[in-house]
């Protein structure tokens, strides 16, 4: 399909017009149902809300900080202020003080419009870092000292919807205006800086156009599918840049938004409630959904769980017979098909009715959990471990996963849902070129291991005020370094090997990636989480791999319960001999040479902690493993690991 207006709210305005009466947004009140705001209402409002910044003195090109999670009026807030050629500055609500006092200050923001009460708090205590503030702009009702404090220092102060309302009115008496600030938009325009969370340090602030979202939605849009009126449940910060592709990717669609959290208990009650065709999140979700799936069919034990086991074990094998006969697995060479066809397809027939038996009896009702319309899952900001994705395909639900970056807009690639080849996370879209390069910058060929780079119309136009770090990323033909490793299959799909900055260089020369390595450990039933190094508390190389594992406590727990053990509270009970044999066994049972690894890849030594991984402190954003954080906060425990004594 070809997607229509060269800004982001052109196109709004384009779905506004063919699909008035269709529901774009879904807020949960407080009875806990969901409120919809169709797409004529969702367009006015941003007409409205524009009208108002234009009333208020706001001018094409300021940069405007946005503090918020997701809900329906951060997209419209931020469409109305685009239609301006305003130039958002988003975080979320996790926000620390100091992240903000950097952002703000150095994205010279006047106005800053926030969620709550908390965020306009930490906006004030941090006035005297942002000089070029003037004015607050809040969605929640604030509380009456907060806004004294407002007053205080000299600031403006306005709710949103007051805004909306007399941007309302400002509009009756300046007609076409608002309309007119749209139209000048373009394809080129600045969009949204993004301050990256980073898991290596200080942020950057990635320069986004509106072409580098557009250009993305025409072949995104075919492969991802939704129909006006269709429903996608949203649970992701959408100030990152993959929730906000991925709700550009439901805009254009004429498809409905509802918005709902990462949490189990909400996540799961909400798909019964909303019945969704789609759930974008990333790995970290799936692999609680995964987990609560095993842990539920644990506790049932006896025969359920023993037929649960079977069938999904065999459902994988029939899987893996099934993409290898039609060719949807990543493929590096020539996989002589012709022989294997012989082998494979009478296990291929005879494991199908056992596959259909266990659609019925056990699949079935999984199924069910996410609703009756769901369609599919994307994997996305991360790495998706194979074992979830083996899991989810075996049993029924698909999950596709998608791989991009900020400095992308982000998406890169991403498998189709209809034809999807696993294993890898699908080629190019069209207009992205893509090629891998070896240290020397070299191209190498399709098969190969490398850095990949990308060029095309959704790479960055760089990072703000930082052309020297540009410099560095994109080179003077329009190359983007991704800093990630990958293959290229015969047919040009892209499959991940890891981070090059988290590559792990042992004292011998030995290359390790320590993902494939971590993503196994946490196929354990007792390990929740686990982080390899190879390198000490001050960052030498060392010679053998060492790892801190965050044990499944229920599990474990359960395990004590079982075998008698009496320890006291969980932190004793995890430096009982017993656990740490149970844990050691698992290590030294899952990284060995039966299941692919190599001799200098062993897990010598390893501690145990019990502080689960909390976004903004071991995690990102994204969820994604901040290692130097994980490093500086267990410093003492690497240092023992890789102790002498």
């Amino acid at each position: 399909m070809q997607i229509e207006g060269n800004t982001l709210p052109k196109m709004l305005r384009r779905v506004a017009e063919k699909y008035p009466e269709v529901n774009a947004q879904y807020t949960r009140n407080k009875a806990g149902d969901f409120d919809p705001t169709n797409y004529h209402e969702f367009y006015q409002n941003v007409l409205d809300f524009a009208g108002g910044l234009l009333e208020h003195g706001v001018t094409r090109g300021e940069r405007i900080g946005l503090i918020s999670d997701d809900r329906k009026e951060w997209q419209q807030a931020d469409m109305g202020l685009l239609a301006l050629g305003c130039v958002d500055t988003p975080r979320g609500c996790d926000a620390s003080e100091t992240d903000l006092a950097y952002i703000l200050s150095f994205a010279e923001c006047r106005i800053v419009i926030a969620e709550n009460t908390t965020q306009v708090r930490k906006i004030l205590n941090i006035k005297k870092s942002v000089p070029t503030l003037e004015a607050i702009c809040a969605f929640d009702p604030v509380d009456e000292s907060e806004k004294k404090r407002v007053a205080d220092m000299g600031l403006r102060f306005y709710q949103f919807y007051d805004v909306v309302k007399s941007g309302h009115e400002w509009r009756k008496t300046h007609p076409d205006v608002v309309e007119g600030e749209l139209e000048k938009g373009q394809w080129d325009d600045l969009a949204t800086i993004i301050f990256t969370s980073g898991t290596t340090g200080t942020p950057k602030g990635v320069m986004l156009t509106h072409g580098n979202f557009i250009s993305q939605l025409d072949d995104v849009d075919e492969r991802i599918f939704m129909n006006p009126g269709e429903k996608a449940l949203c649970v992701l910060p959408v100030w990152h840049v993959f929730q906000r592709e991925v709700e550009y990717v439901i805009i254009s669609q004429g498809a409905g938004m509802v918005y709902s959290k990462p949490i189990g208990s909400i996540l799961l009650a909400d798909f019964q409630k909303v019945n969704p065709y789609l759930l974008p999140a990333v790995p970290r979700v799936w692999e609680a959904i995964y987990d609560g799936i095993w842990k539920k069919m644990r506790k049932a034990g006896g025969i359920s769980l023993a037929l649960f086991k079977f069938f999904v074990a065999e459902s994988e094998l029939w899987c893996s017979i099934d993409v290898k006969l039609r060719r949807k697995t990543a493929r590096f060479g020539n996989d002589h098909l012709a022989l294997w066809w012989p082998l494979l397809v009478l296990p291929w027939l005879l494991l199908y009715p056992v596959r259909l038996l266990g659609k019925l009896l056990v699949f079935s009702k999984l199924k069910k959990v996410v609703g009756k319309n769901f369609r599919a899952g994307i994997a996305g900001g991360g790495a998706y471990p194979a074992y979830i994705d083996k899991f989810f395909w075996a049993v029924g639900i698909k999950v596709v996963e998608g791989y991009g970056l900020t400095e992308t807009a982000p998406i890169v690639c991403v498998r189709p849902i209809a034809d999807p080849v696993m294993r890898t996370v699908g080629t190019p879209l069209r207009g992205v070129q893509v090629r891998i390069v070896d240290d020397d910058g070299n191209v190498l060929p399709n098969g190969q291991k490398g850095t990949l780079q990308v060029k095309g119309p959704t790479v960055m136009r760089g990072y703000y005020k930082r052309e020297d770090l540009t410099s560095k990323v994109i080179n003077s033909e329009g190359w983007f370094d991704t800093g990630d490793l990958a293959v290229l299959t015969v047919d040009n799909e892209i499959q991940l090997r890891g981070r090059k900055k988290d590559t792990i260089v042992l004292m011998g020369g030995e290359n390790i990636e320590p993902l494939p390595i971590e993503q196994k450990l946490s196929t354990s039933r007792w390990i929740s989480t686990a982080v390899v190094f190879g390198t000490n508390e001050k960052g030498e190389d060392q010679r053998y791999l060492s790892v801190l594992i965050l044990p499944s406590q229920e599990d474990i727990e359960s395990y004590a319960k079982e075998n008698g053990l009496n320890a006291g509270d969980y932190e004793e009970l995890v430096k009982t001999e017993a656990v740490k044999s149970l844990i050691g066994n698992e290590i030294n049972e899952l990284i060995s040479g039966k299941n692919g690894f190599k001799a200098f890849e062993k897990i010598n030594k390893f501690e145990i902690i019990t502080k689960p991984f909390e976004v903004g402190v071991e995690l990102s954003a994204k969820q994604e493993m901040m290692r130097y954080k994980i490093a500086e906060l267990y410093k003492d425990k690497i240092a023992k690991m890789f102790s002498s004594k």
